[in-house]
Order: C-alpha cells, then sequence, then structure tokens
C-alpha cells in the first residue's frame, strides 16, 4: 500500500529510481549537496512511511517500482484504518447494506470506493484529524472524488452493532434502507432471507 507524496517527495522518488531503478540499493547520500540534511531526512521520512521506498539494510534503501507505488494508491485501506480509531462510529446507508449483506450487494471498486459513517458531531475534530492522519479523502454529508473516501455524517447520538469487525448501524434499519432503493433489491432479499423480519431489532 502506498499514499500520495507531495511534490519534493515526488521529485525525489523519480531521482532515486532514474539512478538506481528499483533493484540497486542508494543511501541519503544521494541528496548531498542537493538539500539540506533536515530536508534530506524529511525526504526519506516522507517516502519510507509511503510506501515509495523501503530500507534493505542500515543506510540503504530500494525503490518501489513505479507500477507497484502507483497501483497501492488505490488500496483500500479504510477497513483497516478503522478499526484503529478511539471514537464511536458506525457505518451506515450503501456501507451498512453491505456488511449486512455479507458482501453479496458490494458498492465499490478502485474507481470509486466511498465509505458512509456515522459519527459523534462532538467528536468531528477527532474525526478530521484521524483520516488526515491515515490520508483518507474525506467529505462531511457529501461529496466524491476518484478512488477511496469517507462520508462522514455527523449526529447526536449514536447506537451501532458489531458484526465482521466494524461497526454498523441496526440490522432493521439497514433493512429499510436496502428495501427504498430497487438497485439494492438483490442485498434486501438477502437479509430477509438470512435474517427474518428484523422490524424489533432496530437499533
Amino acid at each position: 500500500m502506498t499514499i500520495e507524496i507531495p511534490q519534493y517527495g515526488l521529485k525525489a522518488y523519480a531521482l532515486f529510481f532514474t539512478r538506481h531503478g528499483s533493484h540497486e540499493e542508494f543511501g541519503q547520500s544521494d541528496l548531498d549537496w542537493l538539500v539540506r540534511q533536515s530536508m534530506k531526512k524529511k525526504i526519506f521520512s516522507v517516502l519510507l512511511k509511503s510506501g515509495w521506498i523501503k530500507k534493505r539494510s542500515r543506510g540503504t534503501y530500494v525503490c518501489v517500482s513505479p507500477e507497484k507505488a502507483v497501483k497501492g494508491l488505490l488500496d483500500f485501506k479504510v477497513p483497516n484504518i478503522i478499526k484503529t480509531s478511539e471514537r464511536p462510529y458506525a457505518f451506515t446507508d450503501l456501507s451498512a447494506i453491505e456488511i449486512w449483506s455479507d458482501y453479496s450487494y458490494v458498492q465499490r471498486g478502485i474507481e470509486k470506493s466511498p465509505y458512509f459513517i456515522k459519527v459523534l458531531k462532538k467528536d468531528l475534530r477527532y474525526w478530521r484529524a484521524f483520516f488526515n492522519k491515515n490520508n483518507v479523502p474525506f467529505y462531511i454529508n457529501e461529496g466524491a472524488t476518484i478512488g477511496e473516501y469517507v462520508i462522514i455524517k455527523p449526529v447526536d447520538s449514536l447506537q451501532s452493532i458489531e458484526k465482521g469487525g466494524f461497526k454498523v448501524i441496526g440490522l432493521s434499519k439497514t433493512e429499510k434502507l436496502a428495501k427504498k432503493n430497487e438497485a439494492y433489491s438483490y442485498a434486501y432479499k438477502y437479509i430477509r432471507e438470512k435474517y427474518g423480519s428484523v422490524r424489533d431489532k432496530g437499533k
């Protein structure tokens, strides 16, 4: 998995790959006389953390191939990072339908991969920082971009159920959402057949 890097990091990566390819080792001395020591450390830190280069041994590095680095920008990471969050949340809307239907309905692809998540209004600052830290684009209530992104839905109160390692809105609410739209008829049928009537379990 790779994440986006600033222009100075991309230029440094281009320099390393042009000089060494994806197999030959190189060191921080490649940037001697080009940038200051503090900037050199910053560049290597960014490239390592972002997955564009790998440490081979003490003081030596290799480039991840451009094909892997670019493709890695579209990897799904929200399902893993959301489990590290320290505040309550609940997958909702189409994400809830996806989870409760055991992924018989899948809304995502590498071109567009939205996640809909309810969070408490009082925790909004936390979630902004959380997704920024993990380099995940996010929007409040609505928005879209290429690849993976999160739609945050702030609410005053929040209830959730754990399913498959994720916190998600209740089964009854999810069933009603699926029933409203013909596009989710397969998921609705799956949920009804698996769980039966769930109207009395409506968290």
